[in-house]
Parts: C-alpha cells; structure tokens; sequence
C-alpha cells in the first residue's frame, strides 16, 4: 500500500533522470497528470502523455546537449505527516526564481508563479529546480 503517491512520482522522475532514461511509466490520477503538465509546461520535462493504457502516465523526460538532466533537483514539501500551506504572498521562490512550486490551490494545481499572479495560495506539493 503507497501512501503518498504524490512523492512516488517525484521519486520515479528523480531516479529516471539520475538513470538517463528516455521516459518513465507513472501510475494515472489527475492530480499527477496536472503536475505533470505544469513541469512540461515549465520546461522541465519533454512530453506528458497517456497511451493506450488510461491507468498509466508515460513522463518524457528532457536532456541537454551533454546528457545533462533539465532537473537538478526535485523536492516533495507537503507530505501526508506534515502538511504545508502557505498564502499567497509568502509563496517561496525556488532557487530565485530559477526553479518552479507546484501548488494545490482552491483553483487547482498550478505553478508558484501563476499563484501569485492570481493571489491565491494553497498547499505547497513540491519544488523543482
């Protein structure tokens, strides 16, 4: 039984990247697939698709010329034992704003900074950079 199948996909993308392997296989909800789009949508990833399979997620990952993974690191925040919500001017910015948060908000899952911009804040899910 998984308890956080949140930081379950953090950890499948982390140890694929580490790997260089082209894609990773993720078991289907939506609140992946939401996180899943806004890595992609950050730059962070290459593809996000769900084939013909609907209970999986295949994550594309993205590389650079020399092999370099597009992700240095990859943080869970929230987690089932502590929880962590924040408003939304005191959203932390991830490595200056290099990096992106994800957060679960009353609007849905979005990145740190379209929260900001609509002033809305929620629980913090993790951090990329």
């Amino acid at each position: 039984m998984m308890t956080d199948p949140v930081s379950d996909m953090l950890t499948r993308i982390r140890n694929a990247a580490l790997a260089r392997h082209e894609r990773t296989l993720i078991p289907a909800s939506k609140l992946k697939k939401h996180i899943a789009e806004i890595l992609k949508a950050e730059g962070f990833i290459a593809d996000v698709r769900v084939d013909d399979d609907p209970s999986k997620i295949t994550i594309v990952l993205k590389y650079g010329r020399d092999r370099a993974s597009a992700i240095d690191g990859i943080r869970r925040v929230s987690r089932p034992g502590r929880r962590v919500y924040v408003r939304h001017d005191h959203i932390p910015r991830v490595l200056s704003g290099m990096g992106v948060g994800i957060l679960s908000t009353s609007r849905g899952v979005m990145s740190d900074k379209e929260a900001r911009r609509q002033k809305v804040g929620g629980e913090l899910l993790c951090e990329v950079w």
